[in-house]
């Protein structure tokens, strides 16, 4: 990051999700919400990541430590939960009724996000899979949000990738997660910075 970056005053991205953000089975330091901060930075951006990931949530449980996470400041939510959900096979309906909820939360506090989509293992019923997956489209698409189709594009059911339960990301697999969802990020990430206020110290010159 250069010195010009590092003055500026950094946007606070909050990633709320579940043991894939949270980094399940990997150290802190190589979950991607880690290594996306670093990506972006690299890129040229001054953001910082929170990382709000909560191993197990589903997305009623992050529904109910919304108003908790909030509190901090933030200025833009990466919202990747709903895989338990489809893993536990919930209904699709309260599912989506749930993450609806979240969004709108969100949104009440003026706050931009992008939703990621999530998939479902094979052995899952064809019908339910492809609703499950549909019901991330639809949201984003009735919302009009910012959308990154598949969080794990790439490193899902890619054995070098994953930890041995074949579920949950290896440091490689998060390092490409990061690359991912840096990539789907940095234009709106990019356009907020430029609409951002002058820095305290810009604007002791004006």
């Amino acid at each position: 990051m250069s010195a010009d970056t590092a003055a500026e005053p950094a946007l606070r991205l909050l990633v709320l999700g579940d043991s894939l953000t949270a980094g399940y089975g990997v150290s802190e330091d190589e979950a991607y919400p880690h290594l996306l901060e670093h990506a972006l930075q690299e890129r040229g951006l001054a953001v910082r990541v929170l990382n709000a990931g909560v191993s197990g949530d589903t997305l009623a449980d992050g529904y109910e430590r919304l108003d908790w996470v909030l509190q901090q400041e933030v200025d833009w939510v990466f919202l990747a939960l709903g895989a338990n959900d489809g893993l536990r096979g919930h209904d699709l309906q309260a599912a989506r009724a749930t993450l609806e909820s979240i969004i709108t939360e969100i949104q009440r506090r003026d706050l931009p996000l992008m939703l990621a989509g999530m998939a479902l293992p094979s052995n899952y019923g064809a019908s339910y899979r492809q609703r499950f997956e549909r019901m991330f489209v639809d949201v984003a698409e009735e919302y009009h949000l910012p959308f990154l189709p598949f969080l794990l594009q790439g490193v899902a059911m890619q054995p070098e990738y994953n930890l041995a339960d074949g579920v949950h990301p290896n440091a490689q697999g998060h390092a490409r997660i990061a690359r991912t969802v840096a990539d789907a990020l940095e234009p709106y990430l990019r356009e907020a910075a430029s609409q951002a206020p002058a820095s305290s110290a810009e604007a002791d010159h004006e």
